[in-house]
């Protein structure tokens, strides 16, 4: 064994072997047999230790004991080397090695043993040094002695505490040498196995790292299936919907009208734990407002006039799964403080219940409007949007990433084909060159259309061109405004009294005009809009969805 071998020797110089060969008296050879069993103890001791500070408070045990020490301390120098590290020592137990208030920094920068008497020791201006005396109980003598492996690397320093100052008795014995040599070696051992830990967690943090990339990656090409595009600006949108996925926070979609905020809300819940739950839609812009604190929370019989049965909530029904709250912007500030606190709490009271139900769900929200301005403006609650907003993603519009549009053709082509069964082969170059001078204020679902429209009018087999995209009438100049004869406020989009065959499709085409107009007024601030026209903003938004207007 390697405790055998370094402790194999005679404290006055004698190999054990030679013992035997020597005459000496039986009490001196009963002596040496016993010192050579108690340096053994000592090395079994040392090499059964697992761990680096376990070793070190052995060794220093057995040193103080062996040799009648006041005290031992053994500083460990970090990998660093800048600090030497006594675990023993609570506080005060770090020492900078480039600080010489210290006397360790001196035996660090010289590499020999140092003896410092007491007297010394109180002049040395340092709290740590200080307190490592008084836990010695401050002995009259000090042995400072650095210990180094076999590669010249300093591992730390050893501290002996006596009150005898003769140290050449103690230090020139084969015991102290012996047991000082195995200590290192098992140092060293206890280092390498330290690094190799060390190097094991990089590795496996290494590779999960890779797995999760390749992960992410994978899901991120699952998801470009539903959200269509090459761009940058997709590529990071896909990558930040599979990170949302993976956490519980909520999430804040923003973007223009069209461009695909609830296809975000369902890779969101697809690609979470919560996939197999239920994906809970609510579109705040297209229910009243009376109605749609009763669609979120549920209520019991009774509750209010025409509540003849009990219904239950969306916010029980997303138990379990996703709750997606679209045109967030649009919900009354009345029923925003009241969402705020079922988000803190997951706990809602259905209208006209005595008792509280708990919803285990995780909201998404999405808007078009400009949420900041609602709060300045007082529409909107500051601390529901921060609530809302743990995770914000923005969906950049079409006209920012025109290299989408060949995609996005080609995919709604292939959904025209699946869906009708035949259809035009692809598109052609021209028309994707036509298609990129358009401005697309609709987004996606505006391209979609005209693609789906260009399908119809191409035959089966044949690419795409640009006639049949209607791009002329979009690119144009608006027409003049057409009035009616007795119009006196001049809406456009009216027909003739005399050209009107169908008075109920009259009569919507003309608020749909009238809503598109206005809308055009304001720049898309449906609030405004609606003030403007004397209707609620919520009744104005149905309108909307009813006869398709954008803003």
């Amino acid at each position: 064994m390697y405790s055998q071998r370094v402790l194999e020797s005679h404290p006055a110089g004698y190999a054990v072997g030679e013992l035997h060969n020597n005459p000496i008296g039986n009490e001196r050879m009963g002596r040496m047999q016993m010192e050579l069993h108690t340096g053994i103890d000592l090395a079994v001791a040392l090499i059964r230790q697992d761990t680096l500070p376990d070793l070190l408070k052995t060794a220093t045990r057995q040193l103080a004991n062996a040799f009648g020490l006041a005290h031992c301390w053994a500083l460990e120098l970090d990998l660093s080397g800048r600090t030497l590290h006594c675990a023993e020592l609570d506080q005060d137990g770090e020492f900078d090695c480039a600080d010489f208030s210290h006397p360790f920094a001196h035996v660090l920068q010289t590499g020999q043993p140092r003896e410092l008497s007491r007297a010394a020791s109180y002049r040395l201006d340092h709290s740590g040094f200080q307190a490592l005396l008084d836990a010695s109980d401050r002995p009259r003598s000090f042995w400072l002695e650095p210990i180094k492996g076999d590669d010249g690397r300093t591992l730390g320093i050893l501290v002996l505490c006596h009150d005898e100052p003769e140290w050449d008795s103690i230090t020139a014995m084969p015991l102290y040498r012996g047991l000082k040599q195995l200590l290192t070696h098992q140092w060293v051992s206890q280092l390498q196995s330290r690094d190799q830990v060390w190097q094991r967690r990089l590795l496996k943090r290494s590779l999960d790292h890779l797995h999760d990339a390749e992960t992410v990656r994978q899901r991120c090409e699952q998801l470009a299936g539903s959200l269509v595009g090459n761009s940058a600006d997709m590529t990071h949108l896909r990558a930040q919907i599979i990170r949302a996925a993976g956490s519980q926070l909520s999430v804040l979609v923003q973007g223009e009208t069209g461009c695909g905020k609830d296809l975000v809300a369902k890779g969101i819940h697809d690609f979470s734990d919560r996939a197999n739950g239920p994906f809970v839609v609510v579109n705040c812009a297209a229910i009243p407002d009376t109605l749609l604190e009763s669609e979120l929370f549920g209520h019991t019989k009774g509750a209010f006039s025409g509540a003849d049965k009990a219904k239950e909530g969306l916010l029980a029904q997303a138990d379990g799964g996703t709750l997606f709250l679209d045109e967030i912007g649009d919900m009354p500030l009345a029923l925003q403080s009241k969402l705020l606190r079922v988000l803190e709490s997951r706990q809602f009271r259905p209208l006209g219940a005595q008792q509280e139900q708990h919803s285990d769900f995780r909201l998404v929200a999405a808007t078009h409007q400009p949420l900041q301005q609602g709060i300045e403006d007082g529409r909107f609650r500051r601390d529901l949007f921060y609530r809302l907003s743990q995770f914000p993603l923005r969906v950049t519009p079409l006209r920012e990433r025109p290299q989408d549009l060949e995609a996005l053709c080609r995919h709604f082509i292939a959904h025209y084909q699946a869906r009708e069964g035949a259809g035009p082969m692809g598109i052609s170059s021209h028309a994707l060159h036509a298609l990129g001078r358009y401005s697309f204020p609709g987004n996606v679902r505006e391209l979609r259309n005209i693609v789906e429209f260009a399908c119809l009018q191409t035959p089966v087999g044949d690419d795409i061109q640009p006639e049949v995209l209607r791009l002329d009438d979009l690119l144009a100049e608006p027409a003049p405004m057409v009035y009616a004869e007795e119009d006196a406020a001049g809406v456009p989009g009216v027909p003739a009294a005399a050209d009107i065959r169908d008075l109920k499709a009259a009569s919507q085409a003309f608020e749909a005009a009238v809503i598109r107009e206005r809308l055009r007024q304001y720049d898309g601030n449906r609030a405004q809009a609606a003030e403007s026209l004397g209707l609620p903003k919520r009744t104005l938004a149905h309108k909307c969805l009813k006869y398709q207007v954008a803003e």
